[in-house]
This record gives C-alpha cells, structure tokens and sequence, in this order.
C-alpha cells in the first residue's frame, strides 16, 4: 500500500492522532513549552499559528466531515427525516443534560456561564477512538457518531457566536451565504475541458466564504461545514479523495498536537471549586446519559417497522460514551467563560482534560466490548 493509501486508512489516522495529542500534552509539560507555545502564538497575518490550524486548517477536516455526512443523509443510513431523527434528538439531548448538570452543581452567578463547557464532542477524537477499536461494529454506529458530532459542533459553534463572541457581524455571513451557493452549483460543472478553471473558481469561493465567516466573528469551522454540505456528490468523491490523506496525515495531527499544548494547572493550597465538578462529571456522564436518553426517545417517534432496525441499546451506549470527548471545543469555551478569572480557568482546564480521559475511557471501554461481541457473531 503507498503511503496516500495508507493514510486512508482510519486507524493509522486515529493512532497519529493519539501520538499527536499525547505528544502536545507531554511539550507542554516539559522544559520546551516556552519555546514551542511562543512559536504556537507568533502571528502571521491575522492570526497566530496555533489559531492557523485550528480555524484555517481544521476548516478542512469539517469540510471532508460534511461531505460525508450529506452522503449519510442522501445516500447512506441517515437519508430520511425519520432516520436523521435520532441523531438530532441526540445531540440535542448531549448538550442539555451536561448544561443542566453543570448548572445543578454551580449556582454561583459569577461563575455558571460556563454551563457550554461540558456541552462539546470532539469529533475527531470520537471518530478516532471508535476507527481504533471498533472494528467489527455495524456502520450505521459510525454513521450516528458522525452526524450526532456534527450537530453537536454546530451547536457549539453557535453557543460560542452567542455567548462568547463579542458582536457577531452578520453581513459578512449575508454575503458568504450566496457564495457557497455559487460554490455547490459549481461543483455540478467541476468536468470537461473547463474543468480546472472550474476548480480553481471554487478553490477562490471557498476561500473567501472562509474569510468572511472570520470577519463575522462566527468560527470558521463552519464554513467548512457549509461548503461540504453544499457540494454535490460528482463533485464530492473526487475532493474527499484528494484531501483525505493530506487531513488524516497533516491537518488532524497538527490540530491534536496544537490543541494538547495544555499546561497541565497546579491548583496549589486552593481547593477544587464546583466549575471543576461541574465539568468533570456533566461532560462524561451527561453526555452519557443525554445522547442515550435523546436516542432512544427518538427511536420511540419513529414507525415500529423502523424502530426494530434502529440501532440497539448497547451501540447507542457506544456513540453515548464517545460523545462525552470534549477535549478541544471544551478547552476553547473554558477559555473564553473565563478569561477575566485565571485560577477558576486553570481548574476548568483540569476538569476537560480529566473529564475526556473518563469518557475515552469509558467510550473506548464500550466500544472494545460492543465490538469484540459483534465480531463473535459474525463468525461461521
């Protein structure tokens, strides 16, 4: 297998985002952490470096992820309204229950605006926990994962346009909205003769819907998420081929390795205030207990025929559990709730690494489990 085949693959993809990840935690830790978090917040441009991979760059990854998620709801284990009806339930129900939870254990005013923090899935983390030690399971478990992450990042990155961004401007949104429509129309002509003029046209729209999504104050992960859901499927294969070595390879390890440069806090003589709780618990249980609760109210408003193929409790136990990832969304929304507040801060950070370990964990857990029982099945 050549090395862009190979990085096709999504274990080799989940294994250098784990060694990524751990290689971020470890620098940050060591006597290196000054020199590489300098060189992490040099600026070029407008933004720094760290924030080029995890606004720009990662901008790519949800593109590839929204495109597969269209295939999912045209072509693939989620293309009726009735079967896109858990996912959405479920996501819906992952982000109340941590906040509820959250709220429950902060009452303080001053601090329970962090109530968004345990709300976030890291999609790429879930994914690649899952590619890593679910082989066996059914796909429509990887297809719930995916659209349920999907739903959650966008709910996140709307929680963080309302109430972590200072003025959101809406006409650069306004005028990105026709763009990406341009955008998914050229896709239907991206073949002929005119075909590079064609891609080099969209490479251009994309690049200025990016723009004018961080002119809007809004994440520009979500202008990934746009210009994928708007291409059409000719179009998809050929730039999901292309550009998946380059995120499983490139773009995911930087952004995990970028996002593990966390310090871990020293707490010294104060003690653990209820923000640590309220995240450490409402983001691995609640988002157990959320997902799981969300899915299967939904499978209940869907026809009998279509419950009995819904997918059993013990793979929604899976998705639930991996759900509960909150990793790099988490640590932003800590930063952002409190920032005017740096021991407060320090412990929320503890809490979302503490609190994705347990659901790691737990997620993988039930993930080996799930699979290892499927793969016995599936045998003659």
């Amino acid at each position: 297998m050549d090395v862009m085949g190979a990085l096709r693959s999504e274990r080799l993809a989940a294994l250098l985002l784990v060694l990524a990840a751990v290689a971020g935690l470890v620098v940050a830790n060591s006597p290196a952490a000054g020199a590489v978090l300098a060189a992490r917040d040099l600026h070029l441009g407008p933004l720094s470096l760290g924030h080029w991979v995890t606004d720009g760059l990662l901008a790519v990854f949800f593109l590839l992820a929204a495109i597969e998620l269209r295939h999912e709801l045209t072509h693939g284990q989620l293309d009726s309204p009735r079967r896109a009806l858990v996912p959405a339930v479920a996501a819906v129900g992952g982000v109340l229950v941590p906040a509820l939870i959250f709220l429950a254990l902060v009452r303080d005013p001053r601090l329970s605006g962090g109530w968004p923090i345990p709300t976030a899935t890291d999609i790429a983390f879930a994914l690649g926990v899952l590619a890593l030690l679910g082989r066996g399971l059914p796909s429509r478990v990887r297809a719930l994962l995916l659209a349920l992450a999907v739903i959650d990042d966008l709910i996140a990155i709307l929680l963080i346009a309302f109430f972590f961004t200072a003025g959101v401007q809406p006409v650069p949104l306004l005028i990105a909205a026709p763009l990406v429509l341009v955008f998914g129309w050229l896709g239907y002509r991206a073949k002929g003769p005119a075909r590079i003029a064609v891609i080099v046209a969209m490479i251009i729209l994309g690049l200025a819907v990016w723009l004018l999504v961080h002119l809007s104050g809004v994440h520009t992960t979500i202008a990934g998420v746009a210009l994928g859901l708007a291409l059409p499927s000719v179009a998809a294969r050929p730039v999901r081929h292309a550009l998946e070595p380059v995120s499983n390879g490139i773009i995911l390890p930087l952004f995990a390795f970028t996002a593990a440069l966390v310090a871990i806090p020293s707490l010294g003589g104060q003690g653990l205030s209820p923000v640590f709780w309220g995240i450490v618990i409402a983001l691995p249980a609640g988002k157990l207990a959320g997902i799981t609760g969300g899915a299967l109210i939904a499978s209940r408003l869907l026809p009998a025929a279509e419950r009995r193929q819904a997918l059993p409790l013990g793979d929604i136990l899976v998705v639930a559990g991996l759900g509960g990832i909150g990793f790099t969304v988490s640590l932003l929304m800590n930063e952002l709730a409190y920032r005017g507040d740096p021991g407060i801060a320090a412990q929320g950070t503890l809490a979302v690494l503490l609190g994705s370990l347990v659901a790691i964990v737990l997620g993988g857990a039930l993930t080996a489990i799930r699979s290892r029982a499927a793969r016995a099945t599936s045998r003659p």
